[in-house]
């Protein structure tokens, strides 16, 4: 059983976790149904603080976060492409919206463009971060990365939206599986989601 963050004067002390890291990278799968259940704030700005602290590029850090609580991810909720695969059974309906989102953009003004890879890395931080703490998440692209997103959110003209992350508490089943005919993703008769990933063996050259 996953341990649950306490918080003291105003910020997020995870208790030390059991889990590895090695057990955060394989446990954790994309989430899109999450329970009512709420994320700390802190907490969050924890994660955030983690991935502020991730490998980048020549060291230029230009990334930049936006985190929305609750209702104020409202404008944030069109421009999400939550399961392009199986659409629309795993778009989440109102009551199984996330109860945080973390849009990671990028200050065009450090870094005008080339920050993609900076980008994942520091998405797969939050994410292992909030799957030590037994917080599930999903790894959203959005259907415009510019100034739609950009004015949606109130953003500093030079910020380009690159990427959100849902996080809250899963409200669904999700496990990997071997792959055998397709990369696709799929439900299987009892609602959990399948995930293919290739082997070991396929992946070494």
């Amino acid at each position: 059983m996953r341990k649950r963050n306490t918080l003291r004067q105003g910020f997020a002390c995870p208790e030390r976790s059991t889990m590895t890291v090695h057990d955060a990278v394989h446990a954790r799968r994309t989430i899109r149904k999450f329970t009512r259940e709420a994320v700390p704030e802190a907490l969050v700005k924890a994660w955030i603080d983690g991935a502020r602290l991730s490998p980048c590029s020549a060291n230029q850090q230009p990334l930049k976060y936006k985190l929305l609580m609750g209702d104020a991810a409202a404008p944030l909720l069109p421009f999400l492409r939550w399961a392009v695969m199986i659409a629309p059974q795993l778009e989440p309906k109102p009551e199984e919206l996330p109860p945080a989102f973390v849009v990671i953009a990028v200050d065009t003004a450090i870094r005008a463009a080339g920050a993609e890879i900076d980008v994942g890395i520091a998405a797969q931080t939050i994410a292992l971060l909030a799957e030590e703490q037994g917080v599930a998440s999903a790894l959203l692209s959005l259907r415009s990365r510019e100034v739609p997103v950009r004015d949606a959110l109130h953003l500093p003209e030079q910020m380009m939206p690159a990427l959100a992350i849902a996080l809250g508490h899963s409200a669904m089943e999700a496990e990997a599986v071997p792959y055998e005919d397709t990369h696709k993703y799929r439900l299987d008769e009892d609602g959990k989601l399948l995930v293919p990933k290739r082997s070991l063996s396929e992946v070494l050259l």
